[in-house]
């Protein structure tokens, strides 16, 4: 019952310092639940709600630091892009123009991987923002048309439902 309570109140002050210091926390504890980090083994611990809010987390965190690029560079491409993650925003969140946008930029990732299977300089890392213009541009649109609103949305939504994204007994058996 205590557990509950300081939960509850770290929540409430992770809430009021704002939607992206929320979901970060939200994320920061799930990630706990299963040790820390994702490998093969926590993977299958998490639900498909709580994947998606890890997507959104690492999406929005490397693409308001470096763009696409970076989150591809990153290695984010096939946990965000390539997994169901644009499908359960669109289907299951309703954020059909971020899937869409996201449908896109996963079109130019694929056209464009081999740029990213190699291990770059810094020089050619930036370099990479001129020759692959439209994952620039996607990046640019995430952070002038999506990443508030969006960011307030699922943040709302996961606040509304936040025993499902923080009850440990749904993610694993302790």
């Amino acid at each position: 019952m205590t557990e509950n309570k300081i939960t509850t109140n770290i929540t409430d002050i992770a809430w009021n310092e704002g939607y992206g210091a929320y979901i970060d926390y939200v994320c920061k504890t799930i990630l706990e639940s299963v040790g820390g980090r994702l490998n093969s083994e926590s993977m299958d611990k998490l639900s498909s709600e709580q994947h998606t809010l890890l997507a959104y987390k690492w999406l929005r965190d490397e693409v308001m630091e470096g763009g696409f690029i970076q989150l591809i560079y990153n290695g984010y491409a096939p946990y965000v892009l390539d997994s169901p993650f644009p499908y359960v925003i669109k289907k299951v969140w309703e954020l059909k123009e971020l899937s869409k946008l996201l449908f896109n930029v996963r079109k130019e990732y694929h056209l464009n991987k081999k740029e990213f299977e190699v291990e770059l300089s810094d020089e050619d890392f930036m370099a990479l923002y001129e020759r692959l213009e439209k994952l620039n541009d996607y990046g640019d649109d995430f952070l002038d048309d999506f990443e508030e609103i969006t960011t307030e949305y699922i943040a709302k939504m996961v606040r509304n439902r936040e025993k499902e994204f923080l009850n440990h007994e749904l993610t694993h058996n302790l």
